[in-house]
């Protein structure tokens, strides 16, 4: 713990603006000096009281709730006092000051400061507490911040199972399968000269198999939990007057985008997030892709370019109506060329015909044909981007996971596999066998924050907003 986090702290703990309701929290050691400036009296513990919260001349700034959360049962794990008032921001501030001053006032009882040292907190630091003091572990840390930021209901569902535990609990359980391998293993080591083979007698390797099983799970699970927190970012592209800002308007469900016959009528980014069965889909429409003259209309281009470089996925819309003028083929193409130039491999392009309420072509293999006028095609659609999302229908199990989580899971599967080949050479390698065992136990660690550095700790709180 660094020394900021033995300092008592205070916040507004409501969203900025005006509410019916808002709270001022505050958190630390002994508190117990503090709540009667405030209050005028004794609370008691856990038990919501109605009467005034006081300036120092004793005048009352507002009425409301307190409450005294005593430590070790409160929400930071430390005194937690929180004032429940009305939600005016200029009363919210009037009532952290009075907190702040307080704090610093002579406590007549004892002639020291009432709780020295009362700072305001940092974003994130009360769940930082909780984190430190051990009421919540790392991964459901980020599950409070992750179902507050969520933007589907399938999101949230899945923070929520995250935040009560379920993913910590099976990160755990592989934990702690992963120590009694390592147990094996180092007794064996350890006693060399016995005849028993501790591993073979303990089915070492079918434990492993099933660790391996087990995380396979997890790691799906976990993908798909990322997959609903991050969304896919996918592109729209094409020539001039293709559709793709129709398109756009279609699947978002709203007129977002300006469309009109004249091309070049997009000109800057336009992008809107739509719900794919609850996966979230950052759709964004783009400037046409042509050779301009114009000096805005190639800033546009620009810019496209640089959105399509950065996509998981692009549509590439063609124009059915135009699928006959060999000029238009021949400038697809050249598009297409410079596409496959630009993206790496892992980002597919996905071709659709557009406006087949206007004209009947065929599709080649793999493209999609619709109509962003008439909707005709778009759950189709709707469909392959949830493919190359790998979203799996209806996952009850899910739990919300960040990227990070994927990729320590990634790591643990990696030393399992590495684990598995010294265990096949025994004697030879169990030195190597016990130091991969020990890497995944470490990597499983960073996921709940055993093994976490401040830095990363810095980085995940800092996201909060301030009083949570």
């Amino acid at each position: 713990m660094l020394p900021r986090h033995a300092d008592p702290i205070a916040a507004i703990a409501t969203a900025p603006g005006r509410g019916a309701v808002g709270i001022v929290r505050v958190s630390g050691k002994q508190l117990g000096a503090l709540v009667p400036a405030l209050c005028g009296r004794a609370l008691k513990a856990r038990e919501a009281s109605y009467g005034p919260f006081r300036a120092a001349d004793g005048a009352p700034i507002d009425h409301g709730l307190a409450i005294h959360f005593p430590a070790p049962h409160s929400y930071t794990g430390e005194d937690v006092l929180e004032l429940q008032a009305h939600g005016g921001p200029v009363v919210l501030q009037l009532l952290l000051a009075r907190c702040i001053e307080a704090g610093a006032e002579t406590d007549p009882a004892t002639g020291r400061p009432r709780l020295a040292g009362l700072r305001v907190a940092q974003p994130g630091e009360f769940t930082e507490r909780a984190f430190l003091n051990d009421k919540i572990d790392l991964a459901q840390a980020e599950a409070i911040a992750d179902l507050i930021d969520a933007s589907t209901e399938a999101a949230a569902r899945s923070a929520s199972r995250s935040l009560s535990g379920e993913f910590s609990r099976e990160i755990h359980a592989l934990r702690d399968a992963l120590i009694h391998l390592r147990m094996l293993v180092e007794a064996t080591l350890d006693f060399p000269e016995e005849e028993i083979d501790f591993l073979r007698q303990a089915d070492a390797q079918g434990q492993l198999a099933g660790l391996q099983q087990t995380l396979a799970g997890v790691l799906r699970r976990a993908r798909q939990g990322a997959l609903l927190r991050e969304g896919i970012k996918v592109v729209i592209a094409g020539q001039p007057n293709a559709g793709k800002s129709s398109l756009l308007n279609a699947l978002a469900g709203a007129e977002l985008a300006i469309v009109t016959p004249i091309p070049g009528t997009t000109r800057d980014v336009v992008s809107q997030t739509i719900q794919i069965e609850g996966v979230p889909v950052h759709v964004i429409d783009t400037a046409g892709l042509r050779d301009s003259h114009d000096e805005v209309e190639k800033i546009g281009i620009a810019r496209a370019w640089d959105q399509i470089e950065r996509a998981d996925a692009v549509l590439f819309l063609h124009d059915l109506t135009r699928a006959g003028a060999m000029e238009y083929i021949a400038a697809d193409d050249r598009i297409m060329r410079t596409l496959a130039g630009k993206l790496p491999e892992s980002v597919p392009v996905v071709e659709v015909w557009n406006k087949t309420d206007a004209a009947a072509g065929a599709v080649p293999a793999g493209g999609l044909a619709l109509s962003a006028r008439t909707g005709d095609g778009l759950e189709a659609l709707r469909r392959r981007l949830l493919e190359i999302a790998g979203w799996q229908s209806a996952p009850e199990g899910v739990y919300l996971a960040r990227e990070r989580h994927v990729q320590a899971l990634r790591r643990v599967d990696a030393h399992l596999i590495a684990a598995t080949a010294h265990l096949a050479a025994q004697a030879q390698s169990l030195d190597l066998l016990a130091e991969e065992l020990r890497l995944a136990q470490n990597a499983l660690g960073d996921i709940t924050g055993e093994f976490s550095s401040d830095d990363l700790l810095g980085v995940i709180f800092s996201s909060f907003c301030i009083g949570k």
